[in-house]
């Protein structure tokens, strides 16, 4: 009987070997992991030697050493890799042990410079619908992932909320992707109104959202509004590239897509790939400026051994040309899936950019109406692939929290072709399983 206070009930296989993009289990079952561990994590696939030897010679020298005692030549190197390569304006950054600290330490950080300024009451955050900003209490409450706010409702912060961009339900008939684009941007604008431009601290969105809804991404045009609407207000623009950073669109960072610098970038997941817990949040030099030192933290900030693992696995992503194949991969991957699944009968909407590619289930494709929750569609998917060696990312809620399923894939940079077809084949056996059920 584990001992482990486990974050699912159900009986768990033990994982005990990673390879490049493959598990294997204590069976000695092997599994095509097609998410990156999970969560979009470990963009590099397991035991690439080069970040394994780097820890390891880090580890037998120095490991730890709090950050306001020392400072060390692997946490100047790493952020002098960060902001080297980072969007123009961003000249700082701060580290964290993952995505929910490196969102409060954001959060912190645009309040501090708020405070500094003698802007008090700017205590206001507005986010999005359907966003996933975190797991703390903090991050859950400015996020809108229904899914794990229902357990906590009445104890979360909460934030003012506009529409996330969501073309496939939301955009209206004869509208254009800039009109739509134009009608979101008049709603942070409004909302921004209502409450008073003076009492609005930041506004908060991920680039591209995450494996909660899917990949959702935005209208042309969209963020360089609200960057306008932003300035023009004084109101800090943090993005939260934690899950869709570092490389997983096909761009180091997202919003260079979108011809944007947000104020805050916040950076996570591909960070350290899964071999060191890590996160970052890279500032614009002025922010520092007024500032001088963040007045929060946490013990592992800037944790040593952390910094090595991201160092060597930022370098060799870009060294090695991963961002690149990221690219390359995804839009393989998005053909094999549009060709395989386009005219399926239950698919309703495929999206995605680069190595964040997504499916959503309708039962019906004309109504667009979503699946009975009841029926549980998302979790028959996620068992049925694993009953096939896929792992993949299934959820439910991308319509109102609860309603609507879709499958979500982001697997490693190192991913083959070869690799890419077999992910295909592994989703349709799985898939075809899964409804048979429903």
């Amino acid at each position: 009987m584990s001992k482990v206070f486990h974050r699912t009930a159900k009986s768990l296989p033990v994982a005990v070997k990673g390879e490049g993009v493959w598990i294997t289990d204590r069976a000695g079952r092997k599994y095509l992991d097609a998410s990156s561990g999970g969560v979009g994590l470990t963009c590099l696939g397991f035991r690439h030697p080069r970040v394994v030897e780097a820890i390891t010679r880090q580890a037998s020298t120095l490991p730890f050493i709090h950050s306001s005692l020392f400072t060390t030549d692997p946490l100047e190197e790493l952020a002098d890799e960060l902001v080297t390569n980072a969007p123009p304006g961003l000249e700082k950054a701060f580290f964290v042990s993952g995505g929910s600290e490196a969102i409060e330490a954001a959060l912190m950080i645009a309040k501090q410079c708020a405070v500094v300024r003698g802007e008090l009451r700017r205590n206001h955050v507005i986010s999005r619908h359907k966003s996933f900003h975190g797991g703390t209490i903090a991050t859950l409450g400015v996020g809108d992932f229904r899914v794990r706010k229902k357990l906590f409702e009445g104890f979360l912060p909460d934030t003012i909320k506009v529409s996330a961009p969501y073309e496939y339900r939301e955009m209206r008939s004869g509208e254009t992707d800039q009109m739509y684009g134009e009608r979101l941007a008049k709603e942070l604008e409004a909302a921004i109104g209502d409450a008073g431009p003076e009492t609005i601290l930041a506004f908060i969105a991920e680039t591209v959202s995450g494996g909660g809804v899917g990949a959702l991404s935005s209208p042309p045009g969209y963020f360089k509004r609200v960057r306008e609407i932003c300035d023009r207000h004084g109101i800090f623009l943090i993005l939260d590239e934690v899950y869709c950073g570092l490389g997983r669109t096909g761009k180091l960072h997202a919003c260079e897509a979108e011809g944007i610098v947000p104020d805050i970038l916040v950076v996570a997941k591909g960070l350290a790939a899964g071999f060191a817990p890590i996160g970052a949040v890279l500032t614009k030099g002025r922010i520092h400026e007024e500032i001088k030192s963040f007045g929060g933290g946490f013990t592992h900030s800037g944790h040593t051994l952390s910094c090595v693992a991201a160092l060597v696995v930022q370098r060799t992503v870009r060294e090695e040309g991963l961002v690149e194949n990221a690219e390359v991969q995804g839009n393989l991957l998005r053909r094999l899936l549009e060709e395989r699944f386009g005219n399926h009968r239950y698919t309703g909407d495929i999206r995605g950019r680069g190595m964040m590619q997504a499916i959503e289930f309708v039962s019906d494709r004309n109504t667009k109406e979503p699946f009975d929750p009841e029926k549980g569609l998302a979790a028959k998917i996620s068992q049925a692939c694993l009953n096939e060696g896929l792992i993949c990312w299934a959820m439910n809620g991308v319509v109102d929290g609860y309603r609507g399923d879709h499958v979500m894939l982001a697997p490693a940079f190192i991913v083959r072709p070869e690799e890419v077809h077999d992910i295909v084949d592994r989703l349709e056996r799985g898939l075809d399983k899964a409804l048979e059920r429903v």
